[in-house]
């Protein structure tokens, strides 16, 4: 891929992130306006301006901290510390209502909703992308020596109840309440329990979760039962030299078989291959299946020259993902439903008794790294338009909570001077305002620290030196 791709993918995300915060922006303006009240600056993003440019008595301006936007309004509450000091005193400027005040603070929500309308309609028109692996409730791959395995779950089984809770995903951000990754990372006894369907057969188990061993840098692991969702093991890659290629074995045949048992998933070969890292090497047989043939290949795996800290391996380097994609066409409705839905049962969890914490909330550096993960997949402007839905209705919703820097602070504090029937002192304000500002940069600051151990970890991995095998003797 080309230094000119990824630059072309970056101005893309960049562009996008930009229209959100500015729509946003563009209903506090433009209420600001109607409503009669002075506008000092338009900023995208926040600290000092990398760009500023004066248009009819506004100024517009490009800060270099990219955690949001703002519209500098005087008459409303002010943070002087964040926006800067005001050109007129604000002893100077006519008192405006609270009810402007709250028509003001509520556009902004109000124009990030009508975003992921308009989002969604284009999606309702041209359709999201989505593949039967996201609807199994079927075990692909357990660990032998994890919580699921101990508890006697295998592969093959289909889970139908997790912690009292029905299911029908392993993981898709569609359906997250649906999803057995969700129930188990939100379950809160000491043992899950999981109820699955073998043979023909309803059966409950009793699980305790476990956590992976994470560094002081890094997110907490949540409770995992260390599991994977069922998926067809189809090669997508082959290295040259290496047992699979030495063997015949092509991209697009798909194994079904590992030393005879029937797979359900590929991690079967790959979990394989290392356990034998500190161990004897023994070889594989592999049931392979090619259109309508169907064969086996014995293959002994091998250490590769390159990387040199390599498993033993076969040589398939890649697995391909499930190919069975087809466009759906979700109402408007239902895709604010889900969005919104999302939110809430986020923030369910957040102040549950369970253990997701505030750390695991993502910041704009999350954002920005989804989106260019879609930006490079063949289909990836119809998921970045159902992200876009997602995003705005979070958006709106997150800033109609009723804390100070928020609209909802803002709808709150006008309504508390509506019922007092006088202003509240503007430094008080400015103090409550920039205190509260501070804190959720600080926020911001914080996940974007995990967000950036997160994707520095994902580009070191797919950054690894590639696979070289000896050429044959």
């Amino acid at each position: 891929m080309t230094i000119l791709h990824y630059l072309f993918i970056a101005l893309e995300v960049v562009l996008l992130f930009n229209l959100l915060i500015g729509v946003h922006e563009l209903g506090h303006f433009l209420a600001a306006r109607w409503r009669g009240l002075k506008v000092e600056r338009f900023a995208i993003w926040f600290g000092k301006p990398l760009w500023k440019k004066k248009i009819g008595g506004v100024e517009y301006a490009l800060g270099w901290i990219p955690a949001g936007g703002y519209v500098s309004l005087p008459q409303m509450a002010t943070m002087e510390t964040i926006e800067g000091k005001s050109d007129t005193p604000v002893a100077q400027l006519p008192n405006v209502s609270p009810l402007d005040k709250i028509i003001v603070a509520f556009a902004g929500p109000l124009f990030s909703f009508l975003l992921a309308v308009v989002f969604a309609v284009i999606v309702w028109q041209v359709g999201k992308p989505s593949n039967e692996v996201n609807n199994t409730t079927t075990i692909g791959w357990v660990d032998p020596a994890g919580p699921a395995a101990k508890a006697g779950l295998q592969a093959g089984d289909t889970i139908l109840e997790v912690d009292g809770h029905p299911v029908n995903c392993f993981q898709p951000v569609s359906r997250m309440t649906e999803s057995v990754t969700w129930r188990i990372v939100t379950s809160t006894g000491t043992n899950i329990a999981v109820k699955f369907l073998r043979a023909g057969q309803a059966q409950t188990v009793y699980a305790v979760p476990t956590h992976l061993t994470t560094q002081w840098f890094e997110r907490k692991s949540l409770r995992k039962l260390v599991m994977q969702g069922s998926s067809k093991a189809t090669i997508l890659e082959v290295a040259t030299n290496g047992p699979a290629a030495l063997a015949g074995l092509q991209p697009g045949d798909e194994v079904i078989a590992l030393n005879g048992e029937k797979i359900h998933s590929f991690y079967t070969v790959e979990y394989a291959q290392i356990t034998m890292t500190n161990g004897v090497i023994k070889p594989l047989t592999l049931t392979v299946r090619r259109g309508p043939e169907q064969f086996e290949r014995t293959l002994t795996p091998v250490k590769p020259l390159r990387p040199t800290n390599s498993c033993p391996m076969i040589g398939i380097l890649s697995w391909q993902g499930d190919t069975n994609t087809t466009l759906v066409h979700p109402s408007p409705l239902e895709q604010i439903k889900i969005s919104a839905g999302q939110i809430v049962n986020t923030f369910g969890a957040l102040f549950s008794k369970g253990e997701i914490g505030v750390s695991q909330l993502g910041s704009a550096v999350m954002i920005v790294r989804v989106y260019s993960n879609l930006f490079q997949d063949e289909d990836g402007w119809r998921r970045v338009l159902w992200f876009s839905v997602i995003l705005n209705v979070n958006l709106a919703l997150l800033n109609m909570l009723p804390l100070p820097v928020l609209d909802g602070g803002h709808i709150t504090l006008s309504l508390i001077e509506w019922i007092r029937r006088r202003p509240s002192h503007p430094k008080i304000l400015n103090f409550i305002q920039t205190g509260f500002a501070i804190a959720l940069i600080s926020l911001m600051a914080y996940l974007a620290f995990f967000d950036i151990v997160d994707w520095g970890r994902s580009a070191r991995a797919d950054r690894e030196a590639p696979v070289v095998f000896a050429a044959p003797k």
